[in-house]
């Protein structure tokens, strides 16, 4: 992947676009291959590990923590203080502060101190969002951004990966909406049987018949 770039990852239900996230992000140890992010070795490392290095992620089902509230699940997602800081008898004044600042940057400041549990489902994919943020990655790898969410939302989400791509963060995106990955992506990736099948702009692969015929049951 070139950095800065956004990058699609497609292919049919069980190809492997979520597995290759869990061996890229420590969730899942590789059977062979190694990883590489930034030009270092990452392969066997741990998920909290790979995120200090700069490579964050987020999941197909939201993982916000219910019976916190919206801003003490983004200090959760700290690089420095984490659950240290909810330990103590506050959450300290920069991080809070930064978290404050993301939510804002997401539209949901307003519900800082609501328990996460309460939110609706696009409410939890944007504190979702704004939390992998706080660990400053250089890349971010979205698991089904569009999923679940009405288009008015959906429209959101969109516009914050290309103001954030603008600043220089690389995006890795495995979706199934192919109008979110035709309008995001510069280059796509598509997978198939846990092997990738073609890599190409996204002119290129509307175009390629191996493509059709895997998303057709043919391959």
């Amino acid at each position: 992947m070139q950095e800065g770039s956004i990058t699609g990852l497609i292919g049919p239900n069980g190809a492997g676009k979520t597995t290759a996230f869990d061996v890229i992000t420590g969730v899942l140890a590789p059977d062979s291959g190694t990883v590489h992010f930034d030009g270092t070795d990452v392969t066997g490392w741990l998920p909290h590990r790979v995120t200090r290095s700069g490579l964050s992620r987020t999941f197909q089902i939201t993982r916000a923590l219910g019976d916190l509230t919206v801003l003490e699940n983004m200090v959760v997602g700290s690089p420095t203080t984490g659950w240290r800081s909810l330990l103590g008898s506050r959450i300290l004044k920069r991080e809070e502060d930064k978290a404050m600042d993301l939510l804002r940057f997401v539209g949901i400041d307003r519900l800082a101190t609501t328990p996460a549990d309460s939110l609706s489902y696009g409410q939890k994919k944007l504190l979702e969002f704004a939390s992998v943020l706080m660990s400053e990655p250089r890349m971010i790898m979205l698991d089904e951004p569009a999923g679940g969410v009405n288009p008015a939302l959906l429209e959101r989400i969109m516009d914050h990966i290309r103001e954030l791509n603008g600043t220089g963060i690389t995006f890795l995106i495995v979706e199934h909406n192919m109008d979110v990955v035709m309008s995001l992506c510069r280059t796509i990736v598509v997978m198939a049987h846990g092997e990738v099948l073609a890599e190409g702009t996204p002119e290129v692969i509307r175009e390629d018949a191996t493509v059709l015929d895997a998303y057709l049951g043919r391959v």
